[in-house]
């Protein structure tokens, strides 16, 4: 059996209250149930109003779930003393195309061969948008810092209309997620927040961007969404990796290992 419940302040009540329905926002659910077989689950949702004015997130709820849910299978993993990846393809026998994507991920990635020191990879699986995706990640940490180094990632979106597009999709939702997992923090002083442009936001450049490698199943599928899913897997896949290297569990965003 697995229990979750998601708290967060409500968009949608804001800026869309008809879809919100006895106390549910429909955006807070996405990607709450794990694919896995797992039979009995339990989810549910809780409203919490801050008192900040927010927005939506890329990927809008996928990005808190996925984090938390991929996070946690990849702990069951390890409490039972098996394998991420075998762990994982355990649980998905009855799902073909997680099953696919995990394998395809995992096979190009390399997992399972030896690294080099001091690196160690992750890996996470979901479903956004009627898109399957699989990651991961290398890294490793320099200087207390987290670098990656590598992202592996396979994805049936079903057809695809323009499949530039889909790798420009992709690319820049590993970017955005690096963002959201290693620098995207907000800070408030006085009830104000303190990151006023750019030059006190920190964002990615260049040199910090890791090696990406895309790998798209050909499916005649019908289409799914592709313009937020990776960002929304980056950063467990990323979690799971930094466990792999130092036993150290992330469970905050932007990750820190002070």
């Amino acid at each position: 059996a697995l229990a979750f419940k998601m708290s967060s302040p409500s968009v949608t009540a804001r800026l869309f209250p008809p879809l919100v329905k006895d106390g549910v926002d429909p955006l807070m659910t996405e990607a709450i149930l794990v694919p896995y077989d797992i039979p009995n689950q339990s989810v549910g949702t809780v409203i919490h109003d801050t008192g900040l004015r927010v927005g939506y997130l890329r990927s809008v709820s996928h990005a808190l779930i996925v984090f938390v849910n991929e996070s946690f299978i990849d702990e069951l993993a390890a409490a039972a003393g098996k394998d991420p990846y075998e762990y994982r393809l355990s649980l998905l026998e009855k799902q073909p195309r997680f099953t696919n994507v995990l394998k395809l991920a995992a096979q190009k990635a390399g997992w399972g061969k030896p690294l080099p020191k001091g690196r160690a990879r992750g890996i996470a699986v979901m479903e956004g948008y009627e898109t399957y995706m699989a990651q991961v990640v290398e890294a490793s940490v320099v200087n207390g810092q987290i670098k990656v180094h590598r992202v592996v990632i396979a994805v049936d979106l079903g057809r695809m209309v323009n499949p530039n597009i889909v790798e420009q999709q992709l690319e820049s939702n590993i970017i955005f997620g690096l963002q959201v997992a290693l620098y995207g923090n907000i800070t408030l002083k006085d009830g104000r927040v303190e990151q006023q442009n750019f030059n006190t936001y920190k964002l990615p450049r260049m040199p910090k961007t890791p090696k990406i490698e895309m790998h798209i199943v050909k499916s005649n599928e019908k289409p799914g969404g592709i313009g937020e899913p990776g960002m929304a897997l980056f950063s467990p896949a990323l979690a799971n990796a930094v466990y792999a290297l130092n036993g150290k569990r992330l469970r905050k965003m932007p990750f820190s290992l002070a």
